[in-house]
């Protein structure tokens, strides 16, 4: 397993979402990441969630 590290911001830069998730690949980690968004109902905030390697896999402003 992966940590993939996911983050979320409101317009003022404060942090929403500052959590890290477990995932076998890039695409389940984006899978997870982005149900993660929808869950705290942060999917339309600016977010990003980068793999271990700093790739940027999703990214919303």
């Amino acid at each position: 397993m992966k940590t993939y590290f996911l983050t979320a911001f409101d317009k003022s830069g404060e942090k929403l979402l500052d959590e890290t998730i477990q995932a076998e690949n890039d695409q389940e980690a984006k899978k997870l990441g982005e149900a993660r968004l929808k869950e705290a109902n942060c999917h339309e905030h600016t977010h990003r969630l980068t793999s271990p390697a700093g790739q940027l896999l999703l990214f919303h402003r």
